[in-house]
């Protein structure tokens, strides 16, 4: 039965059939041969009952607070106060890349937004002060890595939707693992720039008064971050709730910055949709095939056939682990979570396992796959941002990143308490 799916699954994937149909179509095969009832029929009423599911209403509310502060010009400004402040580090304007990185992942959810936004902020004055761009790209793209850690994060709604587990558990439980990547980010920049001092360019030379004005400007992020996370964990809103008070927050800001006009409307929703039917299209699908995976026992049949294997749950993690990096090279970072979760997590979860770390845990192995060739589409974003030079430049520089996310891994396996000591609270 297993091989059988794979099998399925893989010619379906290796056809590039679109992942929404990859998903819809193995359900259906694996159903046809493997189960005795007509499960097909069941298809609507399950397409509905994802659809309708309150949680994912947060989806696309996040996605419009995300686009809402991108047009509204608010990552620009973030970036320009960030410069004034981290600048002087050797590294210079690539920790004001993972710092603004940072701020606007606690506010899009979303890796590529983060990427693509940075990018177009940031590029500028990477050539006005001459850096090497290689580093520089990277570290941009790294840095969009950290929207689907740090909270809020559709990813890690994603997850928890998947898992039946708690989404603000979940968004408790991302905060310091995204801190401390971050820290490792600039950590590893300022490293590579003492030892190859020509990879750092110029600074952009700033008076106290003049850093200590542009604190103003990191005040609007700050305060998104306090409506959403703060209304949260204080009671006053659910997750779906806390993403209803972001936009209206948001809209607030892009009034403060007299952004609103007819095309920015144009802009917010058409980004949205755009996003949101993606996304939805590939969750309903998967939940589809959620249910004839249980309906023929698929799971409990992987989870009877580890055990046969005679592995240490350590060992058994090791594997999957190894199976993430491996299919992080070649499947869409959202498709490789829909595919592989509803099989793997209650496998991890029945060998003891806790399911808000195992979360957290891919949820890094999914950065790293944003990162590595031949599919990490934030590398493209980044290419297709700067138009200029080799694709390849870009993938040499993210390579030191890629490292500190496979050693904040080995922190998270080593110490999961990392994860989860906070979540003991909630």
């Amino acid at each position: 039965m297993v091989a059988v799916t794979l099998a399925i699954l893989l010619s379906l994937l290796l056809l590039s059939i679109p992942v929404a149909a990859t998903l819809i179509t193995l359900g259906l095969s694996i159903g046809e041969i493997f189960s005795p009832f007509p499960l097909h029929r069941a298809m609507g009423e399950i397409s509905w009952a994802a659809s309708a599911d309150f949680i994912l209403l947060s989806i696309p509310l996040f996605v419009l607070l995300g686009e809402i502060l991108l047009r509204a010009g608010i990552a620009g400004r973030t970036y320009k106060s960030l410069d004034k402040w981290l600048s002087w580090l050797p590294g210079g304007l690539m920790h004001a890349n993972i710092g603004t990185s940072a701020m606007f992942a606690a506010t899009s959810g979303s890796s590529v937004a983060t990427a693509a936004t940075i990018t177009t902020v940031a590029l500028p004055q990477a050539r006005k002060y001459g850096y090497a761009e290689s580093l520089f790209a990277g570290s941009i793209a790294a840095g969009g890595t950290l929207g689907i850690l740090i909270p809020p994060s559709i990813n890690l709604i994603v997850y928890g939707f998947l898992t039946n587990t708690s989404i603000p558990r979940l968004f408790l439980a991302g905060i310091v693992p995204g801190v401390l990547l971050s820290i490792m980010f600039m950590g590893c920049i300022l490293v590579a720039c003492l030892i190859k001092p020509e990879l750092s360019g110029g600074t952009n030379k700033a008076t106290w008064s003049e850093r200590f004005r542009s604190l103003q400007d990191l005040l609007p992020v700050l305060f998104i971050f306090v409506v959403v996370i703060g209304s949260i964990y204080s009671g006053i809103a659910t997750p779906t709730e806390s993403a209803a008070l972001g936009v209206l927050a948001s809209m607030l800001l892009a009034a403060r910055y007299k952004a609103i006009n007819r095309q920015f409307f144009k802009e917010v929703f058409e980004g949205t949709m755009r996003t949101t039917a993606m996304i939805m299209l590939i969750l309903i699908s998967a939940n589809y095939l959620n249910f004839i995976l249980d309906s023929i026992g698929l799971s409990d049949a992987l989870t009877e056939f580890v055990n046969t294997l005679g592995m240490t749950p350590f060992n058994t993690l090791l594997v999957i682990i190894a199976m993430y990096v491996v299919l992080g090279f070649f499947v869409e970072t959202l498709s490789l979570m829909v595919i592989t979760v509803p099989i793997v997590t209650p496998v991890l979860v029945g060998l003891g396992f806790d399911p808000i770390w195992f979360g957290v845990l891919l949820i890094l192995l999914i950065e790293m796959a944003l990162i590595t060739p031949p599919v990490g589409l934030n590398l493209y974003v980044v290419q297709g941002v700067r138009q200029e030079g080799s694709i390849s430049d870009v993938m040499i520089g993210a390579i030191p990143f890629v490292l500190m996310i496979v050693l904040m891994i080995v922190v998270l396996v080593a110490f999961p308490n990392v994860v989860l000591y906070f979540t003991q609270f909630v």
